[in-house]
């Protein structure tokens, strides 16, 4: 008998036509500084560009999308799971003051399904595409026996640059200084092993009426991205942290010195009836709850008091003061 690859599992022609069927959408993504991706060993991008800033810094990020992408297997759906990765990666380069220059992303699959793979990366792209990124390259990895029938994941990379005077968090950051929030999108791509513990056996199809949509809208909605929003704003900003995995409570104290802490007003913002639905069904704590997830907040951006008004009607969307800086220990207080 002779063995082939194809007879272990892995089929390169699904490889190849999965290809063909992303090539136009990641294309669209190139710029000038792009001299070769697609078909290449590895990206080129021409950083010449840097040349002319004064002491550029490039800041890189590694992140996946976690265990959204059991539940968005669940009922097929593919494409949002591409913008998660692009946003959450741009959000969290942004929060040190970094414009984005290229993404790299990687899909591992169990069996490679052409069109599945293809969805996922052409959701990656658009998603690139939104915030002027160049989706430089990329692994489409076919490995059974390391992933369940029907199960893959998504990660990606991202490179970005600043100036370095001007690197978030800034060190004058005080007692007085004001939180502000901007909304999130949804549970964005955490605290997703929570939310599928407690819809377990839930029909995620099924419209209700306080979300205003299906269950598996409002639970598969886009990670948002903050690039477009606060990218022009940045120099009235003293620092910035993205509400991803440890919600409030874990994320906050990141950005703050050890001699400051933060209250956040727990009645400031109208948190999404999704949040009250999580929490009932799953009888979870309030401390719990601002500790897993965003509670509707994804971006909070920390700024004097004196100029707080002026980058709210800088920024084209509704932001919320949801708290302030205090003497303390680099903690976050509710109340």
């Amino acid at each position: 008998m002779t063995n082939s690859y194809a007879s272990s599992g892995v089929d390169i022609d699904a490889g190849n036509r999965a290809v063909e069927l992303m090539k136009d959408s990641v294309k669209a993504t190139y710029n000038e500084s792009v001299l070769a991706g697609i078909g290449s060993f590895g990206g080129l991008f021409d950083a010449s560009a840097l040349k002319q800033m004064d002491s550029p810094v490039l800041v890189a990020s590694t992140d996946g999308v976690g265990t959204k992408v059991k539940l968005a297997a669940s009922v097929g759906r593919y494409r949002g799971i591409g913008h998660d990765i692009v946003n959450h990666c741009i959000n969290d380069i942004l929060v040190q003051g970094a414009r984005p220059l290229f993404f790299m992303d990687y899909f591992a699959t169990s069996k490679l399904n052409p069109e599945q793979t293809a969805d996922v990366v052409t959701g990656i792209a658009e998603a690139c595409k939104e915030s002027g990124i160049a989706l430089l390259g990329g692994e489409t990895a076919e490995m059974p026996g390391v992933y369940r029938d029907g199960e893959f994941d998504v990660a990606g990379t991202i490179v970005g640059v600043l100036e370095r005077s001007r690197l978030l968090p800034r060190p004058n950051l005080l007692a007085g200084d004001l939180i502000l929030g901007l909304p999130s999108s949804g549970p964005h791509t955490n605290g997703y092993s929570l939310i599928r513990k407690v819809f377990e056996g839930a029909d995620l199809e099924s419209v209700h009426p306080e979300l205003g949509c299906s269950l598996a809208d409002a639970l598969l909605a886009p990670h948002r991205s903050y690039f477009n929003a606060l990218y022009p704003h940045l120099d009235k900003v003293k620092a910035l942290a993205h509400l991803t995995g440890g919600g409030f409570i874990e994320n906050i104290p990141r950005v703050l010195p050890e001699n400051l802490s933060a209250v956040i007003h727990l009645n400031s913002w109208q948190v999404p009836p999704l949040w009250k639905l999580i929490q009932e069904k799953g009888n979870i704590s309030t401390e719990e709850m601002y500790r897993v997830f965003n509670m509707g907040i994804g971006m909070v951006a920390i700024v004097d008091k004196s100029i707080a008004s002026d980058l709210q009607s800088s920024i084209s969307e509704p932001t919320f003061i949801i708290g302030e800086l205090i003497d303390g220990e680099q903690k976050v207080i509710l109340k």
